[in-house]
């Protein structure tokens, strides 16, 4: 026995959580299922027989609410608001820097942006949130491809995000890969001043 929050929600699922483990549940019944209360109580039981029975001892407070239509959530600072914030100031990356495109095809996935750098000579752009080692790597392959193109060639590569990880910088630089690490509320501001391109 320990204490414990219940959620039986509009859908039919029933989530029991601790006051650990953030925002995921300690057991929980996805819909559809049902519940039967008896004195207490509650056994919870999908379509496909499963049970999950809760044992009540003692209610410290019982609330119901109506959450109303759901109006959906609105994420901001996502990849793709990166993407655009940064190909709508693309000399963030450098004085007398174009976009070329954003979403440049390949046969193995769109790059984030295709550029052009104050020598006219082309670079792919790859932007994360966080930049990881498996960030780099995805670039690397890009570059690999985007280099058998003698239309393209050479093309070299700088790794975007707003955090990244010391090993995938290190991973970068010894692949000849600039880092570019973005302050996405700066980036709206265009002030430029606070980036840090390595």
């Amino acid at each position: 026995m320990a204490k414990r929050l219940l959620m039986v929600k509009a859908d039919g699922s029933v989530l029991v959580h601790s006051d650990g483990g953030s925002y995921k549940p300690l057991n929980w019944m996805s819909p559809p299922c049902w519940l039967v209360e008896d004195a207490g109580v509650w056994t919870v039981e999908n379509k496909a027989g499963e049970r999950l029975i809760i044992t009540l001892e003692e209610i410290l407070h019982d609330s119901s609410h109506e959450l109303g239509v759901d109006p959906g959530l609105v994420k901001d600072g996502v990849e793709a608001h990166l993407q655009e914030l940064l190909a709508e100031h693309v000399t963030t990356l450098g004085d007398g820097w174009t976009l070329v495109r954003r979403e440049f095809p390949t046969a193995i996935g769109p790059v984030d942006l295709m550029c052009r750098d104050s020598d006219g000579a082309s670079v792919a752009v790859e932007i994360k949130r966080r930049g990881e080692i498996d960030g780099v790597e995805q670039l690397t392959r890009y570059l690999e491809l985007l280099n058998r193109d003698p239309l393209l060639a050479p093309v070299t590569g700088v790794f975007a995000a707003q955090q990244i990880k010391p090993q995938a910088r290190t991973l970068a630089e010894d692949r000849g890969i600039r880092c570019l690490t973005l302050d996405y509320d700066v980036l709206r501001g265009t002030d430029s001043a606070e980036f840090r391109l390595f």
